[in-house]
């Protein structure tokens, strides 16, 4: 009648009057039965009661704006909506007290049969809104598809599978009628064929015959309604009263009996609880400590004591059973995690026994390659893709190397010196694909330890790759060493995109704590993040990501004090370093072009030593040209002198060649990679200068 009122439509003051004192008295009768009950019971005023009171008190307030159709029309229904929900919330609430379950379950019903009367009345109360201009918003469209869907499913799934044959029959009968076949048509009518409803929707002429036809079904409806509610409370009334007279007849009839039963009673009682009391404490330790215990030792392929876990006791009582059902779920979840586990300590075996075998294959590639160099090594061009061929390979096994770190396995590692960390650094560079780019500094004179060189290549190999993969071509990424009070500390530069603060916190948490299999299959494309977070790990070091002050971003290590040695400085006697080498004689090639080095036939052939680094001799002259297939003379490349890494007057001088024209043809990839290798190996020939006594 408001909805109708608000959208100019013809509605009887008087009956409207009506209307409203008879939900006035209604709601004085609801204040008082609540509270009296309240009261008989000494419960507290209910959370739902107390709402719905609330919302009593504003029927004045929204009366007043439907009269003066002040505010939102929207608003105005939807707080008698609110009210009607508050209701059903109330009844809901005060029938789930009750320990009868056919009592439930018939109050269940009744609640669900007054919810779908009430979808019914929404909907004529949306219908009305739409006035004689018969145009619905699209809100009021949306409400009223959503009253229809939910009318409909709650009758058919809640309602009609529970009623007794003699209710379904009688609402059928309602549901035969008419009225209620002209509802569901016009349903069906304002519900379809609507290409768009944003900007709301125009009813049929025929939408005009749905207030007779409510008219018509709803009073039976209503009166079924009131039929079922009388019927529970009849049902609700018997089930007091035989509860009322067996205690009576308890008490009256056999005193005695009821101290017995008292006896028995407080006995029983104080057993189980006794019983369930030491369930949840034995519950609680597993799931606390044994369980979790259990989990990590299945996850790390240690064997499990299953003495530690609650074994079936076969008691026939209900604590012997829940406690029987929980030493099952407890098995039943042991199980899984051992399957789990076993699956994912195959898998890691597998995927590690696929990456050696393949690092195997690989090693014996950089072999071949390194044979190739020896072999071909006059011929520039073919010597360029030897060394594009060769970095790319190492790539691989380095990617390799990766697989083998997160399937569980470790990086062999040959070394059996000490390594200075400027060498160190010239190592992980060297793994880097686009190595010129890079720009070491050490700063301090310090060596690692063998048995952890190859881990920290490793990981340094794999920042440095991140940084030129994510910053300029045309920039450089820097990568200095010093030691500081905790150890050695690494800072890897770059100039990359700006990253924000939030992403940093979430790499640097994955990079302080390994993440389960899950996480790395979620984030396939991070696996270098992993890589790094597990050698950390491994290490004892830290990696912290963060902003650079160029705006790009800089990595941090700290390798651990204990991961450090001296430096031994170099004597003579011994072999001698690039530093002691003579200069080459002035020629075509002023500056000296040391021998391009590719990755080894092993790893300990790739991350050389200091030591052994003079096993590649700088060129100490130029070659002569050897002549090719057109005539034309190209340079060779510079030859390995025997003995030139050997002391001066051990060694027979060479007098350089002259006549040698350089040749514009030679590739730039063999000349950048000269430049940028000449550079490195000239940086530690200075610091070995300053090494020695």
């Amino acid at each position: 009648m408001t909805a109708t009122r608000w959208a100019s439509g013809s509605v009887s003051e008087k009956e409207l009057h009506e209307q409203r004192a008879a939900t006035d008295r209604a709601a004085d009768e609801f204040r008082r039965a609540s509270d009296g009950a309240l009261a008989a019971t000494g419960r507290e005023d209910d959370h739902y009661v107390a709402e719905l009171k609330h919302s009593l008190a504003d029927l004045a307030a929204f009366r007043e704006r439907a009269d003066a159709r002040s505010g939102d029309a929207d608003r105005t229904i939807g707080y008698y909506s609110d009210l009607v929900d508050h209701i059903i919330r109330v009844y809901q609430n005060e029938f789930s007290h009750a320990e009868d379950a056919e009592l439930i379950q018939e109050s269940g019903l009744v609640v669900t049969v007054f919810t779908v009367t009430e979808m019914v009345a929404r909907e004529t109360t949306i219908l009305a809104m739409a006035g004689p201009s018969r145009r619905l918003s699209p809100s009021g469209f949306a409400e009223f598809v959503n009253s229809v869907g939910s009318q409909r499913y709650q009758y058919d799934e809640w309602v009609a599978p529970y009623l007794t044959a003699e209710d379904k029959a009688a609402y059928d009968q309602v549901f035969a009628s008419d009225g209620w076949k002209t509802k569901v048509r016009l349903e069906d009518v304002v519900i379809s064929d609507h290409q768009s409803t944003a900007s709301g929707i125009e009813l049929p002429e025929e939408a005009d015959a749905w207030q007779d036809a409510y008219d018509e079904f709803a009073p039976r409806l209503a009166a079924l309604n009131a039929e079922q509610g009388r019927a529970l409370l009849v049902h609700a009334d018997a089930k007091a009263t035989q509860l009322e007279n067996e205690v009576i007849w308890l008490i009256v009839g056999n005193g005695a009996a009821v101290i017995a039963v008292a006896a028995v009673i407080v006995l029983t009682t104080r057993s189980v609880l006794r019983r369930l009391r030491g369930l949840h404490e034995r519950t609680v330790a597993i799931a606390e400590d044994t369980l979790p215990d259990v989990v990590a030792r299945l996850q790390r392929g240690q064997p499990v004591d299953e003495d530690a876990l609650p074994a079936v006791s076969g008691d026939r009582d209900e604590v012997g059973r829940i406690s029987d059902a929980f030493a099952r779920v407890v098995s039943v979840s042991v199980d899984g995690h051992a399957r789990l586990a076993a699956e994912r300590q195959g898998f890691g075996m597998f995927a590690a026994g696929i990456a050696s075998r393949t690092g195997n294959l690989v090693s014996r590639q950089l072999a071949l390659t390194d044979e190739l160099q020896d072999a071909f090594g006059h011929n520039e061009e073919l010597l360029a893709r030897l060394m594009r061929s060769d970095q790319l390979t190492v790539g691989m096994r380095r990617q390799i190397e990766n697989l083998l770190i997160l399937a569980g396995g470790e990086i062999p590692d040959p070394h059996t010196e000490p390594m200075r960390v400027a060498d160190l650094l010239r190592e992980a560079a060297a793994e880097v694909e686009d190595f010129r780019r890079i720009e070491r500094q050490a700063l301090d004179e310090i060596s690692v330890a063998p048995r952890v060189i190859s881990e920290i290549s490793h990981l340094l190999a794999e920042l440095l790759d991140n940084a030129t993969r994510f910053s300029p071509p045309q920039s450089k990424v820097v990568i200095r060493a010093e030691l500081v009070t905790d150890g050695l500390l690494v800072d890897i530069e770059d100039r990359g995109p700006r990253v924000t603060a939030a992403t940093y916190e979430e790499m640097n948490g994955r990079l302080h704590s390994a993440p389960p299999y899950a996480v790395l299959a979620e984030n396939a494309h991070r696996l270098g993040l992993f890589v790094v977070g597990h050698i950390a790990e491994q290490l004892g070091a830290t990696v912290t990501l963060r902003r650079s002050v160029y705006g790009g971003t800089s990595a941090v290590v700290i390798l651990p004090e204990e991961l450090l040695v001296p430096t031994e400085p170099v004597r003579a006697g011994k072999e001698a370093p690039r530093a002691a080498m003579p200069a080459p004689a002035p020629g075509p090639f002023d500056e000296r072009k040391p021998e391009l080095v590719l990755h080894a036939k092993t790893r300990s052939a790739a991350r050389r030593t200091p030591e052994r680094l003079p096993e590649r001799p700088v060129e100490s002259k130029p070659s002569v040209p050897s002549p090719t297939r057109n005539g034309d003379a190209k340079p060779a490349l510079p030859e390995r002198i025997p003995q030139a890494h050997i002391a001066e007057q051990l060694r027979a001088p060479h007098a350089p060649e002259t006549g040698v024209h350089q040749d514009a043809a030679t590739p730039e990839e063999v000349a950048d990679a000269w430049a940028d290798y000449e550079h490195g190996t000239q940086t530690v020939e200075e610091e070995l200068r300053q090494d020695q006594p």
